[in-house]
């Protein structure tokens, strides 16, 4: 997306447990806690100049950092890894490792073990944070999606210690290939794991915390479609609504009771997941038999709940701690700098708990 960084945020991330967030920006890199809301730490200009991508291993000191904006310090072919644990006055003795490549970096994932980074037609897998080598090396679909805030190249890594799935848009258009990354063997090319999901390409994509289940939407993005990630067979389809979408982001809740979905429409869409019976119908449900195309609209799921925020500014979202058994919360952090948590019901019931501007709190200590 060509728009203009609001405020100067050029991308936002969450860790892999959605307990913190973390923005590269104009002026530098900036960690916040989610629940309370803090600032954890930041990087600013003259330390890393202005930033591209951030990604946050887990709540660690580790980051990795993508120069990007007007006026870069770093490359946008090199992958850097800030390590704020490591004594040193300068800058440059916090900067550990580094991945250069002959072409920009789009997108970087991390888990305990490894490190995923995204080209526009190739991805690439090392060992990490110790003695890091190449483990992996994959042709893709041409990945050149630019959907704020996530940036570019569609990837997610499954960060559970017992499943090391890969998930990235297949060579077919609209399918989805899977590598389980512990079966595979370094330096060979395991048979291509392949779920068509869509008849239009993949601009959105999202595995669960323990990895057996994969949900992807399409360029067209009135659908989010869930599939199992060991049979491939399709779960469920969820419809976000019927004119054509940007998804930004799709999230599961911690134990996939739920999910959630942003789009360019300025709405933040709820599904329930472990008891559908929650989620809307379409009043055609209702009525006798209909025609195929009809039918695949009444078979859809709409959304339990929803939210809005600024339409004009590209949002990521992902669910809080949960209040009690029956009040669950989703919390939508947009790059006009502002933080919004919900709490909604089982019966729908969607209200904002809290409203902030993160751009407006500053710790005066460094990451």
């Amino acid at each position: 997306m060509t728009q203009q960084p609001l405020r100067g945020v050029t991308s936002l991330r969450f860790n892999q447990d959605q307990s913190c967030f973390c923005c590269a920006m104009e002026t530098g890199v900036r960690v916040y806690n989610v629940e309370p809301l803090m600032e954890k730490g930041h990087l600013d200009h003259e330390q890393v100049g202005s930033m591209g991508l951030v990604e946050m291993l887990h709540r660690s000191n580790l980051l990795a950092l993508v120069g990007g904006g007007s006026s870069p310090k770093f490359s946008e072919i090199s992958v850097l890894i800030w390590d704020d644990a490591r004594e040193g006055k300068d800058s440059k003795d916090k900067l550990v490792l580094e991945f250069t490549f002959t072409k920009p970096v789009l997108a970087v994932r991390m888990r305990h073990d490894k490190i995923v980074i995204v080209l526009r037609n190739r991805i690439y897998v090392y060992s990490f944070p110790d003695n890091p080598r190449k483990l992996f090396e994959f042709d893709t679909r041409d990945n050149p999606k630019a959907l704020w805030p996530h940036t570019l190249g569609l990837c997610d890594l499954c960060p559970s210690l017992e499943k090391q799935l890969l998930v990235f848009p297949g060579h077919k258009c609209g399918s989805l290939q899977l590598v389980d990354l512990a079966s595979t063997k370094p330096g060979t090319s395991s048979a291509p794991f392949t779920i068509n999901a869509h008849q239009s390409d993949v601009a959105c994509v999202s595995l669960n915390q323990p990895g057996t289940v994969v949900a992807s939407a399409s360029q067209k993005g009135t659908l989010i479609r869930l599939f199992d990630t060991q049979s491939k067979e399709k779960l469920v389809e969820l419809r976000r609504g019927t004119d054509p979408a940007t998804l930004y982001c799709i999230n599961f809740s911690h134990d996939s009771s739920f999910l959630c979905a942003s789009s360019d429409k300025g709405t933040v869409h709820i599904f329930a997941l472990k008891d559908t019976r929650l989620n809307r119908r379409s009043a055609l449900a209702r009525v006798g038999k209909v025609g195929p195309m009809i039918g695949q609209y009444v078979d859809s799921q709409w959304s339990l709940a929803s939210f809005t925020v600024p339409a004009e500014s590209a949002c990521i979202c992902a669910f809080g701690r949960n209040t009690s058994k029956n009040v669950n919360s989703v919390i939508a952090i947009c790059v006009d700098g502002t933080f919004h948590k919900y709490v909604f019901t089982p019966d729908g019931n969607c209200n904002r708990e809290a409203f902030d501007v993160y751009l407006d709190i500053c710790d005066d200590d460094d990451f």
